[in-house]
């Protein structure tokens, strides 16, 4: 047998060690861990949304400012997602998880400290690039170290934990008062936010590498010694190696994956932070008062965990690329309900569903998009389209706050639902099923 061909049996061994073992504790406790940072990640990006009404008037008198407080993290995401992503595929996971989390606290904190909006906007725009990789980072790793019947379940339960950061987020700011501890209370959600990240930093330091990155690097004695701390034992049915070269998928199947990745990527953050993130602006624009409007994004906020949670419950049970398209329908539908109704309960009810549903969408077309690409190259392609989603995230609002100005709700909400509908039927013609299949046989 060639070296090649042993590890290429090598790591179908790794594979089918962790394919075959059911959740257990170990994977638990990575869940909880990866949980936490997710948990800082989602409250950074909340506060882009909740701190534009807690700034000083002065700072942000015009749409183009306000639209610069929302976008600038999203805009160094972009950068970060692209960077950093790929140093994941050299260096390994868990390595990386330390670096980005490093900039990001150091740079959140720093921020905190802003005395002028232009100031704020930069820092902010640093922040992104540590925050760049973090959610990419998670869908990679989740994914690769999941068994292949619980990897959209798991991951669900991560971002279950991480997405209370959003809740939580717009309580703390509807709650505490405009001026505290002799600073503005906005200056103290971003304080608290990079406090966190400082801990999360400490407490992944326990993280193991993946072993399916070790394996598909030839390490596999280390990946081995990992499943072997973890109490993951052989697989009683081993599989035999597929005949695709590792890290490789035939032309015409990477194209579409590529292009399927993207669509999702481009046009999902539409529903996300276009229906999600400028609904306290719009409820400024139906008329109500800042408290109303923070009051209404905390009791809307608690669809994000919600929806996770529903996703625990379904994520094993129905195909992801079904699950996707029936999503994103429910997103367009409830969001166009949100933009054009008047009375409160049915804004209410509106937001609290698009919330939960955007949630569920967004969350299992990330662990879709982590299942499209083989080990060897997976963080580079999953961050390199999620870099898109930054792109759009951080364009957005430059676009749509204007367009709220000018037209209304009832447009801005129009146009969304329509590009929505038009990812729904992209999955549906390039979409292929995932759900239980080893990672490298997708």
């Amino acid at each position: 047998m060639t070296a090649l061909s042993v590890s290429a049996a090598g790591a179908a061994t790794i594979q089918a060690r962790m394919d075959g073992t059911p959740v257990g504790r170990w994977h638990r406790n990575v869940a909880r861990l990866l949980g936490v940072g997710c948990f800082f990640n989602f409250f950074e990006v909340a506060l882009g949304s909740l701190i534009v009404t807690l700034l000083p008037t002065t700072w942000v008198d015009t749409s183009a400012e306000k639209a610069a407080v929302i976008a600038c993290a999203f805009a160094g995401e972009f950068v970060g997602a692209i960077v950093l992503s790929r140093y994941a595929d050299r260096l390994g996971r868990r390595r990386m998880f330390q670096i980005n989390l490093f900039v990001y606290a150091a740079l959140s904190l720093i921020c905190a400290f802003a005395p002028s909006l232009a100031a704020l906007v930069v820092i902010r725009f640093l922040v992104g690039i540590g925050l760049g990789a973090e959610l990419t980072l998670v869908d990679t790793y989740t994914t690769e170290l999941m068994p292949a019947r619980a990897r959209g379940r798991m991951l669900a339960r991560v971002y279950l934990f991480g997405m209370l950061g959003v809740p939580v987020g717009a309580i703390l700011a509807t709650l505490l008062p405009h001026h505290m501890l002799g600073t503005s209370s906005w200056r103290v959600l971003i304080a608290l936010s990079a406090t966190g990240a400082v801990f999360v930093w400490l407490i992944r330091r326990r993280l193991p590498e993946s072993p399916r990155w070790l394996a598909t690097h030839g390490r596999l004695d280390e990946a081995g010694a990992v499943l072997d701390q973890a109490g993951i034992g052989a697989a009683d049915n081993p599989v035999v190696p597929n005949s695709r070269p590792q890290g490789s998928l035939p032309a015409a199947v990477a194209r579409r994956r590529l292009a399927l990745a993207m669509l999702l990527q481009g046009i999902g953050p539409v529903g996300f932070y276009g229906f999600a993130s400028l609904a306290p602006l719009v409820l400024l624009a139906k008329g109500y008062e800042v408290v109303d409007s923070l009051a209404f994004s905390a009791l809307t906020a608690l669809g994000y965990p919600a929806g996770c949670l529903v996703l625990t419950l379904v994520a094993e049970r129905i195909q992801r690329r079904t699950l996707v398209i029936a999503t994103t329908v429910l997103v367009a539908i409830f969001g166009l309900v949100f933009g054009l109704a008047n009375q409160t309960w049915l804004i209410v009810a509106a937001g609290f569903l698009t919330g939960l549903v955007n949630v569920v969408q967004a969350t299992v077309s990330r662990a879709y998009c982590a299942e499209l690409f083989p080990t060897l190259v997976r963080a580079r392609m999953v961050g390199g389209t999620y870099s898109l989603s930054r792109f759009v995230a951080a364009v957005l609002p430059f676009v749509a706050v204007p367009l709220l100005d000018t037209a209304g709700p009832g447009v801005v909400y129009s146009c969304c639902a329509v590009l929505i509908a038009i990812l729904a039927v992209s999955v549906w013609r390039l979409g292929p099923r995932t759900n239980a299949i080893n990672l490298d046989e997708v």
